[in-house]
């Protein structure tokens, strides 16, 4: 009887702490899905809505930067990707992702800041003073 006592508490010791894990790695995932664009006053010129998808606008590039993400799809204005891993450290998110422009496949490194829900900075490894925010667009 103690034995089963005592294998029931070390496997909640074990177990819980590893949900914990689980579901935090989850939740920093879910932060950077959205519609991410550089200026979010000109959100409704850098992208479209058609249906319940969203895209970026033919003149996307005259008003800012932009991509979608949307869970394992990254979108943007000349790539669509899927991402094949990702790797947090702090607040930081590393992606690795397969690419697909109209000419050629590639895997594409991504590196994003997580500053707060509504604001991520692009980092460029190896360009120390390069990086570019973006914040997210709520479209209607």
């Amino acid at each position: 009887m103690q034995i089963d006592q005592d294998c029931n508490t070390l496997s909640r010791l074990i177990l819980l702490p590893a949900c914990w894990v689980l579901l935090g790695a989850h939740a920093l995932a879910a932060d950077i899905t959205g519609v991410w664009a550089s200026d979010p006053a000109l959100c409704a010129k850098i992208f479209v809505k058609r249906g319940s998808t969203v895209m970026l606008s033919k003149d996307a590039d005259l008003y800012g930067s932009g991509f979608v993400i949307d869970g394992r799809k990254i979108r943007g204005r000349l790539a669509n990707c899927t991402i094949k891993t990702t790797k947090e450290d702090g607040d930081v998110v590393h992606l690795l992702a397969a690419c697909a422009t109209d000419v050629m496949l590639s895997n594409f490194q991504l590196t994003l800041r997580v500053v707060d829900q509504n604001k991520i900075v692009r980092i460029f490894p190896g360009v120390s003073d390069m990086q570019m925010a973006y914040e997210r667009c709520t479209l209607r």
